[in-house]
């Protein structure tokens, strides 16, 4: 039965991103805004495809910078169905196998580690999603997170870089809930849906297995207040940036227990 699933969701995604390759080739989507339009289409789509429900709590920032912990590459595609935004992600993901040409042409900023002038292109590409009024998603742990805590470390470039330009950023927690026939033989979020060593096309072939999911996004009711030594410090920056995160965490494990 598994199997079966797989080539389906196998064929329905290929329908479902030729398509959208077909989508982008007739409209030309040039402005970053019309970009990020088309890619939150595709991945509404490709959710839908695979029957992932993406479920939001909380009110969903439409301008500023959004943060929130990071778990796979589906993150991506949640936090875009959700509403059209601009991504800033690690330069490596541009070799990814169809993720990476579909992130350039939704407009993505990418950020090479340790590149001179990574910061300043960072910048440049984020004040011009802050100018065209679209909320500029990252995820500050750098990485995807396969561990018992709920987030990493946060790096605190992007972060800063937010606070410079003036901007709000909205904290939020990502909850993957799998389905109860999943979860019967076996499945867990930490082994099946997070992205750990195994390859793209590995964890894809496991997810397409996978009997549906709900994803919970948990977003702040208000941004980040940051201290009188934050804002002199970047890195207590990005620690008060993580415990915001947290907090967004607890409550909804506390709102889980309450339902």
């Amino acid at each position: 039965m598994s199997l079966f699933r797989q080539i389906s969701c196998s064929t329905k995604l290929a329908w479902t991103i030729a398509f959208g390759i077909v989508e982008v080739v007739i409209k030309r989507p040039h402005t970053r805004p019309e970009r990020a339009a088309w890619i939150s289409g595709v991945c509404k789509r490709l959710l839908r495809r695979l029957d992932f429900q993406v479920i939001t709590h909380g009110t969903v920032p439409m301008s500023g910078s959004v943060v929130s912990n990071h778990l796979s590459y589906i993150d991506i595609m949640v936090h875009s169905s959700i509403r059209p935004c601009v991504f800033v992600s690690k330069a490596e993901l541009r070799q990814q196998p169809i993720i990476g040409w579909m992130s350039m042409m939704a407009g993505t900023v990418y950020v090479e580690r340790g590149a001179g002038g990574s910061a300043s292109k960072a910048a440049e590409g984020m004040a011009k999603g802050f100018r065209d009024r679209l909320p500029v998603t990252f995820f500050p742990e750098g990485t995807t997170f396969v561990g018992d805590e709920p987030a990493m470390p946060f790096r605190s470039g992007l972060i800063a870089e937010t606070m410079a330009a003036g901007e709000p950023l909205t904290p939020s927690f990502l909850r993957y809930e799998l389905a109860a026939q999943d979860i019967a033989r076996g499945k867990t979020v930490r082994d099946d849906v997070a992205w750990g060593p195994q390859g793209l096309i590995g964890h894809l072939w496991n997810v397409m297995g996978l009997h549906g999911m709900r994803i919970h996004v948990h977003f702040a009711e208000h941004p980040v207040t940051f201290s009188a030594a934050a804002v002199a410090d970047r890195k207590i920056a990005a620690e008060e940036t993580r415990q915001a995160v947290l907090a967004v965490y607890d409550q909804s494990v506390s709102a889980d227990r309450q339902g």
